[in-house]
């Protein structure tokens, strides 16, 4: 009985995923942080943090930490009022307009926020202030969902109501 219930839900899953979560993740990609200084004026109009991912084209841990959760983060939807995502190259010469409006390359940027390891995520807000504990590297992928979503509450619940005493657990506010 279990088995006529559930592989037919299994199958139906599958092919789910294959026409129209597959095809919708091969077009997405997580956006290039090329002008800080707009992005930061959208995340203040929106009330927003911003997640900035420190990468580089040769890390396969960024590869996946992007595959595994960024895309799908911004296939979902669900995270478009809660943060702004974006990828600094730090390995090709990037350069990006930084939050006072001067070209500078990504790597300089990195080295303001102490990003020495790929993948690092950064929470800031509209203004390039770290607002939640950072994360390095991408170990133990099968809770790394759980304290990503931790620091993206908390990040934006610094944004929206600055010094909160209130902690999510896996993710400290940074003050």
């Amino acid at each position: 009985m279990f088995r006529q219930l559930f592989y037919p839900l299994v199958a139906a899953s599958a092919v789910t995923w294959l026409t129209v979560v597959a095809p919708a993740a091969a077009g997405v990609d997580v956006p290039y942080g090329t002008d800080l200084q707009a992005d930061g004026r959208l995340a203040q109009a929106r009330r927003v943090p911003i997640l900035l991912e420190f990468s580089a084209v040769s890390c396969s841990y960024c590869r996946q930490l992007e595959r595994e959760f960024l895309v799908p983060m911004l296939i979902s939807g669900e995270y478009d009022d809660k943060v702004i995502i974006r990828r600094l190259l730090l390995d090709i010469g990037q350069h990006v307009t930084d939050f006072d409006g001067t070209r500078r390359e990504a790597s300089a940027i990195a080295a303001r926020y102490r990003a020495w390891v790929t993948p690092t995520l950064v929470f800031i807000d509209g203004s390039g202030h770290e607002v939640a504990e950072r994360m390095k590297g991408i170990n133990t992928p099968e809770l790394f969902g759980g304290y990503l979503d931790a620091c993206i509450d908390t990040a934006l619940l610094q944004v929206r109501e600055p010094g909160s005493p209130v902690r999510f657990a896996g993710c400290e506010p940074v003050r």
